[in-house]
């Protein structure tokens, strides 16, 4: 099954035009909010916090469960791990790896474990600009021979 198609039907509000690759939104996905245009590969949504395990024996019925909340235009890096109560602002950058464990503004790129902001998108995309290369569009033959030639190495 498509992989947005999947997600919907377990309950994630998924917006329009999102990419998902190997997502996993765990027992609670009804809980996971996703806006438009949102990019996750390997990620894992985790709406409940399992700790409470160690209070089991005296408090039975005790759970910690909240919604994650992800706006639009947001790419989450290979990886990714977003905790509880998280909401995860519009036009955001998290990189691989990343344990997102507390809100993240919006317009920034943030990473590590704890995520954490550290430049805003606009000086990301200026970085970006610098070293892009115009591949997207070329077919695998085309590339190679541009990225060979581009890096110095002989086919």
């Amino acid at each position: 099954m498509d992989p947005v198609k999947y997600a919907r039907a377990i309950g994630v509000h998924v917006g329009r035009g999102c990419r998902l690759i190997d997502v996993d939104f765990g027992s609670e996905p009804y809980l996971v909010s996703l806006g438009d245009h949102v990019s996750a590969t390997a990620t894992q949504f985790i709406t409940h916090d399992g700790g409470v395990w160690v209070f089991r024996e005296e408090r039975p019925d005790l759970d910690l469960i909240a919604p994650i909340r992800v706006g639009n235009n947001v790419f989450l890096g290979y990886g990714v791990i977003v905790l509880p109560g998280v909401t995860i602002g519009d036009n955001v950058v998290i990189g691989a790896g990343a344990v997102v464990t507390r809100d993240i503004p919006p317009n920034c790129v943030a990473v590590g474990v704890p995520a954490r902001p550290i430049r805003t998108l606009d000086e990301y995309r200026t970085a970006v600009e610098r070293r892009a290369v115009p591949t997207k569009r070329m077919n695998a033959g085309r590339k190679r021979e541009y990225l060979m030639k581009r890096f110095g190495r002989s086919q």
